[in-house]
């Protein structure tokens, strides 16, 4: 239980174990059972750790001139899918750390990646190209054609086989079935990383411009919140599908989407970090980490209005991702120096 906040808050994330990347963490991931966290280092490596000792398991060898991506499949811990800046992507077994599947992007990097909810498909895109791979035969099912821009995220519609793209002038929804986009949410300008709704029903991306655009998905309606110091690449819903947590200044910026939505509200402004570069809500819970460009990692509790309960530091270098294991009793963060905590709360 929470109690009111004294001069100096309780610390409610105490270290688990800490371990590190031979550089900059672009990436991280939990397996889906939380046996094992995979880190990408911005060089090429990616180091696989025993979730609960820290231990190395496997340092796999990623992609020359870069990694860019990792993402567990959705049910086996055993599967880990890489893009790299060599033009590739690769599905690896992370028990006996080597290649299953080796998937040519169409383009020199390929810097998003992305499973279908079974685990049957997986997304990929270099440049301005999607391709479509079964994940079991290695087969290529489709490419789309060119967007009108580098594609700039990949995110499945949960509980569908739908999947957006996003690039310059649009997000672009495909099905797998059909060889061309079966819907487009024009809007003219950049959009950096896609956030889907749980429950499907809203979709938000920021953007290159300072702001947030939000979707309705079935009735394309539209809503654009500006204002942003700087450009928002962090965003992530909360598991009710109520609250959009973003980035893109000095303050974590929560928007409440309940009701008639988020259009002619005030965001709640949970403020403290320098400029903030990841937020993620717990899988199923109402506590929310952030990090920032000083190292800085902070825990709330936003829905309640609840101010800083808890928070960590990485000394010299900004926080890359953040992410909860699976039973919401960890929390991972990697940083620019190639540092990887793992915080437990108390």
């Amino acid at each position: 239980m929470i109690g009111k906040q004294n001069k100096k808050p309780a610390n409610r994330l105490a270290a688990a174990w800490r371990g590190g990347v031979p550089d900059h963490a672009i990436a991280l991931g939990w397996s889906p059972f939380g046996k094992q966290l995979a880190v990408a280092a911005v060089s090429g490596p990616v180091v696989v750790f025993d979730a609960t000792t820290g231990k190395e398991l496997f340092t796999l060898p990623g992609h020359g001139f870069g990694t860019t991506a990792v993402a567990y499949h959705p049910s086996d811990d055993d599967t880990l899918a890489t893009a790299g800046q060599d033009g590739k992507a690769r599905i690896w077994s992370t028990l006996m750390g080597d290649v299953r599947h080796t998937f040519e992007g169409g383009s020199a990097w390929v810097e998003r990646l992305a499973w279908s909810r079974d685990g049957s498909i997986l997304a990929t895109a270099a440049g301005k190209k999607v391709r479509l791979w079964n994940t079991k035969t290695g087969e290529q099912l489709r490419e789309y054609a060119d967007h009108g821009g580098t594609v700039a995220d990949l995110a499945w519609r949960p509980g569908t086989n739908l999947l957006a793209v996003a690039a310059y002038g649009a997000v672009s929804i495909y099905d797998p079935a059909e060889p061309a986009a079966v819907r487009k949410y024009e809007w003219k300008g950049s959009a950096l990383k896609l956030a889907w709704a749980p429950n499907g029903a809203m979709l938000a991306h920021g953007n290159q411009d300072s702001s947030v655009h939000f979707w309705y998905a079935d009735s394309g309606q539209e809503l654009h919140m500006s204002g942003y110091p700087s450009k928002v690449t962090a965003v992530d819903w909360d598991f009710t599908s109520r609250f959009l947590a973003t980035g893109g200044g000095d303050a974590v910026c929560v928007w409440d989407c309940a009701g008639k939505g988020p259009a002619g509200s005030q965001p709640n402004m949970l403020t403290g970090h320098s400029t903030v570069t990841a937020v993620g809500w717990q899988r199923r819970g109402f506590l929310l980490a952030s990090g920032d460009d000083g190292g800085r990692l902070m825990l709330w509790q936003p829905a309640n209005r609840t101010p800083l309960i808890g928070g960590a530091t990485f000394e010299g270098t900004e926080i890359t991702a953040v992410a909860w294991s699976p039973d919401d009793k960890l929390l991972a963060a990697g940083s620019g120096a190639g540092a990887v905590g793992v915080f437990k709360l108390t």
